[in-house]
C-alpha cells in the first residue's frame, strides 16, 4: 500500500504509536537552468496515456506562494491539473551532494489535489525521509529524487497510476483519477545506516548484530536480569554535527523486548518498513522518554545502543496494538539501537 511520506510519527500504524505514545506520562531533474522542465515516468504508469495531449495541464499553470517560509502553498490557474505521467519543474538547481539509488532523500514537501486545488499536507516545519528504495513509495516522488542534489527546490505532478493508484486515498479526499501537485525542496541525503569508528561494547550490555537498512537488528541480551535504570552505549562514533533539543532527527532503528540470554522479541523496526527511516522531534516530548535523555547531546553519525525500563519507555502500562494485544508489558525492559542520519 503506498502512503505518504509523512513522517514515523503521523502515521496511523502500529509504529506510531509506539514512538509516540509515551505510555507513562508521555526527479531525476536534470534542468540546465533553474526554470527548465524534465519528464520522467516509472515503469508504472510508462503505458498510461489516459488523458488526451490537449487537456494536459502546463507545468506553468502551479505558483508556489511563500515558497520559502515554513508554510508554502500550492495555488493552480488551470483545473482539474493532470498529466499523464510524472513531471518534473526544477525551480532551483541544488550544488549538494546528489541523492544516491540506495540512499535516503530529506525533503520538504506541501502538495495539492490537482483536481479540486486543496492543498492536503506539507511538512516543511518537521523535514521527512524518503529512502529511495522503499517499495511502498510513491514512484513519482523517487522519479522526482533520483539523482537530485541537495538545495533543490521543483514542482512536481504525479499522476495516479505513480501515487496512490487506482483506489485513490479516501482520509484524503484523493479520487482514482486525481494527480498530485507537489512543491518540494531536498535539504539532505543520507545513507541508510551508519558508518564509521567502532567503539569498545561494554561487559553485560546486549550485542547487536545489523542486518542491512531492509532487515531488523538482531539484539541479544546477556543471561541476566536488565538493569533498573536507563543506560547507553555508543557502537559506532559519528564526526557530525552534535544533537540539539528541539531539532528533527533523521534515525534508522531497531526495538526489542529484554529476554534474559536470548535475542530480544522485536516489537519495531524501520528494517520491518523496506528500511525507510523515521523522523521526528527529539527531547519534546515526541518520543518515549528514554530517547529524549539519551539522544540529545549524540552526534551525527553515532550507533547508538539504549536499554529502557518501564519508567522511561511506557509506562506500567506497556503498550498494545491495534488489535489491543499487548505487546510490551508494565514490568518490560526494551532495548534499540539507533542510527543517528541526520538532522533537520
Amino acid at each position: 500500500m503506498r502512503r505518504f511520506p509523512v513522517r514515523l510519527l503521523a502515521l496511523g500504524v502500529l509504529p506510531a504509536a509506539l514512538l509516540a505514545g509515551c505510555g507513562s506520562s508521555k526527479s531525476n531533474a536534470t534542468g540546465s537552468s533553474s526554470s527548465a522542465s524534465t519528464s520522467a515516468s516509472s515503469s508504472s504508469s510508462a503505458t498510461t496515456t489516459s488523458i488526451a495531449p490537449q487537456d494536459v495541464s502546463p507545468m506553468s499553470a502551479i505558483k508556489v506562494n511563500n515558497p520559502n517560509s515554513s508554510n508554502p502553498t500550492i495555488t493552480l490557474g488551470k483545473k482539474p491539473f493532470q498529466v499523464n505521467k510524472t513531471t518534473v519543474d526544477v525551480l532551483t538547481k541544488g550544488t549538494g551532494a546528489t541523492v544516491g539509488a540506495d540512499q535516503v532523500a530529506v525533503v520538504n514537501y506541501a502538495v495539492a489535489d490537482g483536481a479540486s486545488g486543496k492543498m492536503l499536507t506539507q511538512t516543511f516545519t518537521t523535514p521527512v525521509p524518503i529512502y529511495m528504495k522503499d517499495p511502498s513509495q510513491f514512484p513519482g516522488l523517487i522519479t522526482a529524487l533520483k539523482n537530485v542534489k541537495v538545495g533543490t527546490a521543483e514542482t512536481v505532478a504525479i499522476p495516479p497510476a505513480d501515487g496512490f493508484g487506482t483506489s485513490g486515498n479516501s482520509t484524503y479526499g484523493i479520487a482514482p483519477t486525481d494527480t498530485l501537485v507537489f512543491y518540494m525542496k531536498v535539504t539532505a541525503a543520507t545513507n541508510p545506516l551508519v558508518s564509521g569508528t567502532d567503539a569498545a561494547p561494554k561487559s553485560g550490555f546486549p550485542t547487536v548484530k545489523m542486518n542491512g537498512p531492509a532487515s531488523p537488528a538482531t539484539i541479544t541480551m546477556p543471561d541476566a536480569n536488565p538493569p533498573k535504570t536507563l543506560e547507553s552505549q555508543n557502537l559506532i562514533n559519528g564526526t557530525g554535527a552534535t544533537v540539539k533539543k528541539g531539532q528533527t532527527l533523521i534515525v534508522a532503528y531497531t526495538g526489542v523486548v529484554w529476554v534474559n540470554g536470548k535475542a530480544g522479541t522485536l516489537f519495531d523496526s524501520t528494517g520491518s518498513r523496506a528500511g525507510a527511516p523515521a523522523s521526528f522531534v527529539i527531547g519534546e516530548g515526541q518520543v518515549i522518554t528514554g530517547w529524549d535523555k539519551t539522544l540529545v547531546g549524540k552526534k551525527v553519525g553515532d550507533r547508538v545502543l539504549i536499554v529502557v525500563p518501564p519508567a522511561d519507555g511506557y509506562g506500567s502500562k506497556g503498550q498494545t496494538n491495534s488489535s489491543g494485544q499487548t505487546i510490551i508489558k508494565g514490568t518490560d525492559t526494551i532495548v534499540f539501537v539507533v542510527d543517528i542520519l541526520g538532522v533537520g
